[in-house]
């Protein structure tokens, strides 16, 4: 069982590029997303403040991590982490199924 569990919202094909990142970046939202596995890749939002609590652990870059979109349930590892250079915030966050 995962000890991180992180709750998703599903990103429309309309919501994706860089300027609809930046916006949800302004929101306290970061883009995301899941691949690998059969399934296709799935662009998901997370909360800035829920994946900032998840990053203070290093095992969370160890471990497996649930992600919650919707009623489902993605059971996947971190893969990359991009950061803010001045701030050190997330930006993005990919995602790799277990």
């Amino acid at each position: 069982m995962a000890n991180f569990v992180l709750n998703a919202q599903a990103r429309a094909e309309d919501k994706q590029g860089k300027g609809s990142s930046r916006r949800l970046r302004r929101e306290a939202l970061v883009p995301a997303i899941i691949y690998g596995g059969d399934a296709e890749p799935v662009s998901v939002t997370l909360q800035l403040r829920e994946l900032v609590k998840a990053l203070e652990n290093n095992d969370f870059f160890a471990e497996i991590v649930e992600i919650k979109i919707g009623d489902k349930t993605e059971s996947v590892k971190i893969q990359a982490l991009q950061r803010h250079p001045a701030k050190n915030t997330p930006m993005h966050a990919d995602f790799k199924r277990a």
